[in-house]
């Protein structure tokens, strides 16, 4: 099992990196696979709703410049996902929020069932409302999210601080073990020939019909 961590910060080693570190140690001792992806400071394009990637019906976006192809095709053999952010007032970075919009417009399928969880950095405010807006995009792809004893989030302006925010740590290693004993779980569940449930996609609706 695997569990696929993306690093949403332009800083490597950041805050968020150091968030993400602390659960994929737990991870590892619980024999999960890890790996944290980061988005560093390249440049990364938005999505422009130009549904290439539906025409190609490939789970791929129709822009290769970048990280999100790479992402998509580490997705198709993780079990698992963590996408990590700093705070930029009081919403995720931007960087994030383009890769998300991509990755799951392109290549949601291979999300899909799978668990997903958020974790946000922050001096100080704008945490909630950050896991909010990265938690939707699990609930729309049928993802169940996994949760810790707090909000998936730690404090800090640098590393140092991070390490010092007691509690924030403790959720993070606190996420490690639920997202473990989720996975572990689920593999029980198909090895029992549990099957994924036959939901309907056919309803297509909108405001004005």
């Amino acid at each position: 099992m695997k569990v696929l961590m993306i690093n949403g910060g332009a800083d490597d080693r950041g805050c968020t990196y150091t968030a993400l570190n602390e659960v994929a140690k737990v991870l590892n001792e619980e024999g999960i696979k890890t790996e944290i992806v980061p988005l560093g400071k390249k440049p990364l394009r938005d999505c422009i709703g130009c549904q290439g990637c539906r025409k190609q019906n490939n789970n791929r976006c129709v822009f290769d410049m970048d990280s999100v192809n790479r992402i998509l095709e580490k997705a198709e053999t993780s079990d698992g996902f963590i996408f990590g952010s700093p705070v930029y007032y009081a919403h995720p970075s931007g960087r994030l929020l383009s890769v998300l919009d991509r990755v799951f417009y392109a290549g949601g399928k291979t999300l899909m069932f799978k668990p997903g969880a958020a974790v946000v950095s922050a001096r100080r405010g704008g945490t909630t409302a950050s896991l909010d807006v990265i938690n939707k995009y699990f609930t729309i792809n049928q993802m169940p999210v996994i949760s810790s004893t707090y909000w998936n989030m730690v404090h800090g302006s640098t590393p140092e601080e991070v390490l010092q925010d007691a509690e924030g740590m403790q959720s993070m290693r606190n996420l490690g073990r639920n997202m473990a004993c989720y996975l572990k779980s689920v593999a029980a569940a198909r090895e029992a020939g549990i099957p994924l449930p036959p939901n309907e996609y056919s309803a297509k609706t909108n405001f004005i019909r």
